[in-house]
């Protein structure tokens, strides 16, 4: 491991980078290294444009692609090296403006119940009982329910920050069920071994094969569950605060984007069982 990499890995521990942040963010600089035949430290400013320019002309990467490179590369020269500034104007493509296509509670139900493999149904319907990132989902462990007090921790969600968040009965009665089944002894939903986790792949594409299963053409991906969650609390009436803490937002912007896709939202006090609201078939 070359001296900088060490470096830069151990900025972004510092700061409770996540491993998949760790991993992409080394990807870029190492690209930009390999493009130029040259440590990263010795490149100039203009390179730094002219590779940016390859990526968007060249590789054709995506306005989302482009801007990982971008935060990664920015990271690196600001966080890293010490640089006062990055005095260049790096060009990607702008981010298109997409309303997320939000999934009703009846959709939920078809997804969940086109879902044949028992162990990939119960994390479907954990990602959406708890509105959990998949990150956070593929990573739990069968030590963060805690019964007694019907709550699951979240270690190390985005921003390093951990967080608490309720188990319904509707979702604890599956969730009995599912240990029923598979007495999962370290990983809630474990891989081809009990100490490693299903991949982030995996719950992924468990959701869109279950989705099309269920014929249902919005677009979307697992996170679509995080977004019904969070749409189907506010209907119900949960405070904004409150589902701010939930979903482990640090800027209430975050979340009061949820509150214009519930157009005559009132705060109440409402049935807060998502899961058990679900009409489930066996």
């Amino acid at each position: 491991m070359t001296p900088l990499r060490e470096k830069m890995i151990d900025a972004m521990r510092l700061r409770g980078f996540s491993p998949r942040t760790h991993k992409s963010y080394l990807s870029a600089v190492s690209q930009l290294a390999r493009y130029y035949h040259q440590p990263p430290d010795r490149l100039t400013t203009d390179q730094l444009q002219d590779f940016f320019l390859y990526l968007v002309k060249q590789r054709k990467l995506s306005a989302a692609s482009c801007r990982l490179y971008l935060n990664g590369i920015r990271f690196f020269y600001l966080q890293v090296l010490q640089w006062p500034s990055m005095a260049v104007t790096l060009t990607v493509p702008k981010r298109p403006q997409r309303i997320p296509e939000l999934l009703a509670r009846d959709e939920v139900s078809r997804i969940f119940t086109a879902c044949k493999n028992p162990k990939h149904r119960m994390m479907l319907i954990t990602c959406y009982g708890c509105g959990l990132r998949v990150s956070e989902l593929v990573s739990l462990k069968v030590g963060h329910i805690d019964r007694e007090r019907r709550l699951l921790r979240i270690e190390q969600g985005k921003g390093g920050k951990d967080r608490l968040v309720p188990l319904s009965d509707g979702l604890l009665q599956h969730l009995r069920t599912y240990w029923r089944l598979y007495h999962p002894m370290h990983y809630l939903f474990a891989g081809c071994r009990p100490d490693v986790p299903l991949s982030v792949t995996t719950a992924q594409k468990a959701f869109q094969w279950s989705k099309r299963r269920a014929g249902i053409e919005k677009i979307g991906g697992i996170h679509s569950l995080r977004h019904a969650y969070a749409t189907h609390l506010l209907e119900g009436g949960l405070p904004v605060q409150q589902l701010q803490h939930l979903l482990g937002h640090q800027n209430l912007q975050s979340t009061l984007r949820y509150v214009h896709w519930v157009p005559d939202y009132r705060e109440a006090q409402g049935a807060r069982d998502l899961v058990a609201r679900l009409r489930l078939a066996s």
